[in-house]
């Protein structure tokens, strides 16, 4: 099943707009605002269409207790970057790498990284969110499940190598967000 959207905090939502409009390539699909339930405090709702099967919105909360905000989804809880992060799926090779390219010319730096199963790339938005493009290079099979289900079982499963990642520097005039992680990126 398809998620309708994921919400998320932001800090800067001109930042934001700018970030998944034009370094993402999402549409601005509808907005609430509303009264939130603290004296005075107020909300924008913003949903962006992602293309695919769901959509992403953020929160410009005015509100006394989101004063002193802090909306990146990891650092924010003590936790490096890669942990929670959001995944987008690119269509085949070509489409990812028209992605990185956008990117790229927006002034954002990327970091490429083959899974093995999967190729992605990686920038941060503007909220210090690690956002992620990855379209999947080999087919699930059976011995995929069968090897899920003992690394999930395992005490201490066998580990993998870290794959190698390729960092690429941002060209063009520097998007909000944008920045590459520097530690170590996931394996997914």
């Amino acid at each position: 099943m398809a998620f309708h959207h994921v919400a998320l905090a932001t800090t800067d939502m001109a930042a934001t707009h700018a970030f998944y409009t034009e370094a993402m390539g999402f549409e601005l699909a509808k907005a609430v605002a509303a009264p939130t339930d603290a004296p005075g405090g107020w909300a924008k709702h913003l949903f962006y269409d992602t293309g695919g099967d769901g959509m992403i919105a953020f929160w410009d909360l005015h509100d006394p207790r989101a004063e002193g905000l802090d909306p990146r989804i990891s650092e924010g809880l003590g936790l490096p970057t890669w942990v929670n992060h959001l995944a987008f799926a690119a269509t085949d090779l070509d489409d990812l790498a028209a992605r990185r390219e956008r990117w790229l010319d927006l002034g954002a730096d990327v970091v490429e990284v083959d899974h093995g199963f999967c190729v992605s790339i990686y920038t941060t938005d503007p909220n210090g969110i690690l956002v992620e493009w990855c379209t999947d290079t080999a087919p699930y099979t059976e011995a995929d499940k069968a090897a899920a289900l003992d690394a999930l079982l395992a005490e201490q499963p066998p580990l993998e190598a870290v794959p190698v990642p390729v960092f690429h520097q941002g060209r063009g005039a520097r998007v909000p967000g944008g920045e590459a992680p520097q530690e170590p990126v996931p394996t997914t």
